[in-house]
This record gives structure tokens, sequence and C-alpha cells, in this order.
């Protein structure tokens, strides 16, 4: 009997579906009140991404009348977006801001001032803010001015004439980016609460003094999200820096995909604004709120409360495997790989490993690649100093990591400035792959020592991305690393290494070869087992592989965080297959390739990669995989990587058939949470 196709998920309500587990932190008792409204802020940062890279994708696909996108397709996701926008809100008004009102924190709206704080709103205004607002009045001589990705203006429409005896009755108010969103007012005028005024708010309440002689008859503030992706022609350009120079200053100018409005805001003022940006009905989304909530990260950060947050967590240092103080390279070189998981261990040590090597007279050689490291990077500084001591520095930098292109482009300047040999990769692909190669010379040889991992080089979201890192003195490891980083640099035609997997050459084939083999397993009768943890499942080709697989009587466990648009548990289709989520306090971000096609030791496979089962990352990008062979080491990943999370009772989400997610509830007295339970062996 044939088996019928299956009809996957869709991605875009996949991201949304995902977004939805993150907010549901914000509902949860057991977490603390400020990391309540964090989650709500994250939320917002995840879906302003989400309008500016994924839907006004799917909106370019619904235009180049394909097929592949439909305007059903656009309506039903632009639903969900609504929907989720609103539920969102709703939590941080009946949810969240009453309670932080209970421990006396509280936002304060103008009817909420008293006459004293009202005065010193006034003065603040007068002082910070008027000296930088600039009202224009639109007319023939003043069109509708320029507005910028995600900032915050405010329409207004005036009673009366201008000072010219005009009709002029819509004003545009621009407000600056440099001023705070969230401004807390001084403890002598609280009564010994912590009161804090938005912006917005205080510009709303002396709107009028904006226009001498005329009365605001309605206003709203307002905020467009544009598509933001950044396209440049790669095969038309002669440098790829300078094109991504030149493009970020039109980046924040892209197409209008959305517009936040207040829910207050009239009616005519909300057909004005969409009829500006050439913007339908459902592209306007009514807030009940502020209309950049990320910017309550400030409320956050400003607010004094301790107990409101989560106890702080310091990452351990790997004493046994790596003794503070010592020779990290002659660590490898004499005991073998050692195994990182972050943020439960500290990044320091792949610091320290660089750090060892530019002051090393030794080390000869240093490649790196740059994907995200910040604006500010101790790991690039060392890059910068190895150059200035001679040393052989070769940077592989990612200029298109989305939203990070300027913090890099800086970084490629700086290091070709001290004479590193800059390299942006292979035309076409992003490189993606976290690796870091060391050439030493040793009694008249050259050795390697090496660094892969599933995470950025960022000492920052190393404390809050759970991460695998693996240093390394493997010569056949280390040859295919730097076999790696001479064809990026060089071009030269691709030669497969002996234990790397790379994309887009031979990871994602090697991965259907995998699942192929335990789909022969499974027909056998053989043990057949696939357990993958990613953050995304949406390449077509794997997940039909799985399907395959599971059909046959494998067992399969997926544990991804975001986006999946493999639908598990239909009748006769997908029934071995179960998908879950965790969503913790930190972001689960490691990627575990885990595979067993009968019952010896040879017919096992598992793999940590930087690549997650998405055809970008497969098949247009450089990615790397590497297996873990040593029997310590492969335990130590499965036992910390995959089991604890395959038994979360607390953080987990088991995704159903129809896409939606309901969370995995244990016993309350019982129930599991596989981060807190690292984190305490850790502290152990």
């Amino acid at each position: 009997m044939t088996v019928p196709a299956v009809p996957l998920l869709n991605r875009e309500q996949a991201i949304l579906e995902f977004n939805r587990r993150v907010l549901a932190q914000a509902q949860r008792s057991d977490v603390p009140l400020l990391e309540r409204l964090r989650y709500i802020c994250i939320v917002s940062s995840n879906l302003d991404e989400f309008f500016e890279v994924r839907f006004a994708d799917m909106l370019d696909a619904q235009r180049d009348g394909s097929g592949l996108v439909t305007q059903r397709d656009v309506e039903r996701v632009a639903r969900a977006a609504h929907n989720l926008i609103d539920e969102q809100y709703g939590i941080f008004n009946d949810q969240v801001m009453p309670v932080l009102r209970d421990y006396g924190i509280q936002i304060l709206n103008h009817a909420d001032r008293n006459e004293e704080q009202r005065a010193w709103v006034s003065r603040f205004f007068e002082r910070e803010v008027r000296p930088l607002l600039v009202p224009v009045g639109l007319d023939p001589a003043h069109p509708f001015p320029q507005v910028a990705n995600k900032s915050l203006h405010f329409v207004a429409r005036l009673s009366g004439k201008d000072a010219l005896g005009r009709d002029t009755r819509i004003a545009i108010v621009k407000v600056p980016r440099v001023l705070p969103r969230v401004i807390k007012l001084p403890p002598a005028i609280t009564g010994g609460k912590q009161c804090f005024v938005l912006l917005t708010s205080v510009i709303r309440a002396h709107l009028e003094n904006l226009f001498p002689g005329r009365q605001v008859e309605a206003f709203s503030q307002f905020r467009v999200t544009r598509d933001s992706d950044l396209e440049v022609d790669e095969e038309e350009i002669a440098n790829l820096r300078h094109a991504l120079r030149s493009g970020l200053t039109t980046r924040h100018f892209g197409r209008a995909v959305r517009i936040e409005v207040v829910n207050t805001c009239p009616e005519e003022l909300s057909r004005f604004l969409l009829e500006q940006f050439a913007l339908p009905e459902a592209a306007l989304y009514r807030v009940n709120g502020p209309v950049n909530l990320v910017r309550l990260i400030e409320l956050i950060d400003q607010t004094d409360a301790d107990e409101l947050r989560f106890q702080p967590y310091e990452p351990s240092w790997p004493v046994g495997r790596l003794p503070r103080g010592k020779s990290i390279l002659d660590k490898l070189r004499t005991k073998g790989d050692v195994l990182l998981h972050h943020p439960f261990e500290s990044f320091d040590p792949v610091v320290q490993m660089l750090r060892e090597a530019v002051d090393d007279p030794d080390v000869l050689a240093i490649k790196q690649t740059i994907y995200r490291t910040g604006s500010q990077s101790v790991l690039a500084d060392l890059l910068i100093e190895a150059a200035r001591r001679g040393k052989e520095v070769l940077a592989v930098v990612e200029l298109k990591a989305r939203f990070d292109e300027e913090a890099n482009i800086n970084w490629a300047e700086r290091l070709e400035a001290v004479g590193a040999q800059v390299v942006y990769g292979i035309v076409g692909l992003k490189t993606h792959a976290k690796l870091m190669l060391i050439t030493r010379r040793e009694g008249g040889k050259l050795r390697r020592y090496g660094h892969l991992s599933t995470g950025n080089y960022n000492p920052k979201t190393a404390r809050f991305y759970t991460d695998l890192g693996y240093l390394t003195a493997d010569p056949e490891l280390t040859a295919d690393m730097d076999l790696v980083f001479r064809q990026l640099a060089s071009l030269s035609k691709f030669k497969a290494p002996k234990k790397l997997l790379l994309a887009p050459f031979n990871l994602h084939r090697t991965m259907c070869e995998l699942l192929s083999l335990v789909e022969e397993a499974a027909r056998r009768g053989e043990p057949a087992r696939v357990v993958l943890k990613i953050n995304s499942l949406t390449d077509g080709e794997l997940i039909q592989a799985l399907i395959q697989a599971g059909q046959a009587g494998a067992r399969i466990d997926l544990i991804v965080r975001g986006a999946c648009m493999l639908p598990p548990g239909l009748p006769g289709q997908t029934d071995n297959i179960l998908i879950r989520s965790v969503v913790g306090r930190f972001l689960e971000h490691s990627r575990i390739f885990y595979f067993r096609w009968g019952k010896t030791d040879e017919q096992e496979a598992l793999y940590l990669s930087s690549a997650d089962w998405m055809s970008r990352n497969m098949l247009r990008r450089i990615e790397v995989a590497w297996p873990v062979l040593d029997p310590k080491l492969r335990q130590r990943v499965l036992d910390e990587g995959l089991t604890p999370y395959l038994h979360d009772t607390q953080d987990a989400w088991q995704l159903g058939p129809d896409g939606t997610s309901q969370r995995v509830n244990g016993d309350p007295t019982t129930s599991v949470s596989a981060q807190q339970a690292l984190m305490r062996m850790y502290a152990e």
C-alpha cells in the first residue's frame, strides 16, 4: 500500500508558534517577575525580525506569481500574527504589570501622575526632549517625511490654520533614537515606589506645546516595520565589503510591511498612514500599550529588585579537564580532546586558548571564522594583537550575518589595517561554520590545535545560549579544519575532509545517507534510532527521509527549538516521530545529530554541528559537522545534550500534528527541567 505524502506545516506559522511558546514563559508564576517581562520583550524583538525578514520574504513570494505562496497563505499568517500580538499585550497589561504594581514598580501615565510628578516631567520635557523634536506640518513643500525602519513617530491632526492661514491639518513628529524610552522618576517624588514614565507619555502630555496657537484634535504613536534583508548581487560587484557598507545606509528604508499604532488611533489617521505606506488594512496592528515593547528592557535594567530576577548563575571552569593557569595546548596534546558545555561551563577556556596562542612565540598562524562576535569582542582584539606580533592571521569574516553586518565590516577593516589576511568566504554562501585553528612549531614539526563550536565566538551570548564547544589536537580533525580554511581562502576545488562534514558539499547528502541506513535497519527489524537536537527543521528532503525512516519502524525523537515543518503523530504516517521543544532560562542553540542503524558500535554515529536542518544551512552556507569518536565524550553528549531534554517535564512542549504545541505536563511536585538539572550538576 502506498502511503500518501505528508502535508508539511507552514514555516511562518511554525515561527509564530515558537514565539507563542516563548510568550508562555511570561505567564509562569515560577518565573521571576522581571524575567517574565523580559520574555515579553524578547517576543517583540523576535516579531520585529519575523516581519523584517520572513514575512517580507513571504510577501515577495506571493507577488512573484509562482503560486508557491498565495494570498490566502499571507492572510492566514497575518491573522496568526495579529492574534499573537493581541495575546502578548493582554499578558503585559493584565498579568505582568498589575503584579509589578503590587511590588511598587509601575509605569505612570499622565493621568496617574500627581502635580509634583507632572512638574518634574514637564521640566524633563523642556530640558531633554523638546530641543530634539522637529514637528513637520505636511503641505506640498513639506511632504510626508522618510520614516526609518522601527523608528518611533507621532502623527497628529491639528485644529485651525497654520501661521500662513493654510489648512495644514496633519503633522508628523519624529522621536529621536538617542532619547531614552523609559525614564525613572526620582525617589523623592514617588513615595518610596519605583516609578517610571515612558518617553511616549512625556511627549503625549506636551504635544500641543509643539504647535503654538493650535489644538491637537487627534494623535497616535506609530512605528513602521520594513523589509530589512540586505540584498547585493555578489556576481556583479568587485568588493563585497564596500557594497554592503553602502547598502547599510538604505536598509532602514526598505518596503514597509507593518504599521503599529495605539488602539485609540482614530480611523482617519490610521487610513492616512496606510495610504502613505501603500499597505492594506491587514498590515495595521493596533496595540493596547507602547508600540515598541522591546524598549521596556530599559525598565528591567533600571529596576532595583534582584529578587525579581533569575538568581545569578556563574558558569563553572572545567577544572578536572583544564586546570586553571596551565597550558591548554599542552593539555590537548597530552590528554586528548575536551568538550565544553555552555553556558553551564565557562567560555573563558576558549578565550584563554587564543590568548595563549597570541603570547606563544612558537605559534606561527591563527585562523578563525567570524560570524557574530558583537561590536565589542575580546577574541577579535586578540586576533588583531596576533597580527601585530607578526603571526599569520587569517580571518574568514561573514559580512552578511544579518543585523551584524556593520560590526563585522568594522572588524574586517581593523584586522586588515594590522596586516591580517581577511576573506569573506565563498560568493553566494554565508560562512556560518565556527572554527578556530592554531598552528605551532614543535620539535621541528608543525602541529595544529583546533576549536569547533555549535555557537558563535561571542563570550556574551555564551552565557545564555546552550552550545557545545570542542577543543582538539587530533591530527586528522585539525587537518580537515585547515583544508576548510584553505578552500575558503583559495576557492580551490572541493576535496572531501576525512572526518569533518562540510556544507554545501557533503553534509546534506551524508545526513540523508545516515537516515537511509536507519530506515533499512528498521525494515530488517534491527535497532533503528534517530535523536536530533536542532533549532529549526524545514528542509523538505531531510523531512521526507525522517518520515520514511519512521514509517519503516525507526524510533525518532526530535528536539526542535524553533520552526518545525514536520507534523508528528499523524496516524499511519508519522506515528513513530515525537517532536518536542524546550523553552527555558537559556536559549537552546546546540545542534546534535545521533543515529543508530544496528547492534554494533560501528552502526552508530554522533555529530555536533553549526548547521540546522534547513535548506539554507545545508545547501547555501558553509557549515561543518564533526563526529564525536571518544567514548567518554560521546556518552557525555548523550547524557547532557539529549537525554535530559527528552525527559524534561517542566520547560518542554510537545508538537501536535496540526503544528500547535502543548506544554508537557508532569507532576508539579516532581517535574524536571533539563536546564536546571544541568545548572545544579555543574554547580556541584
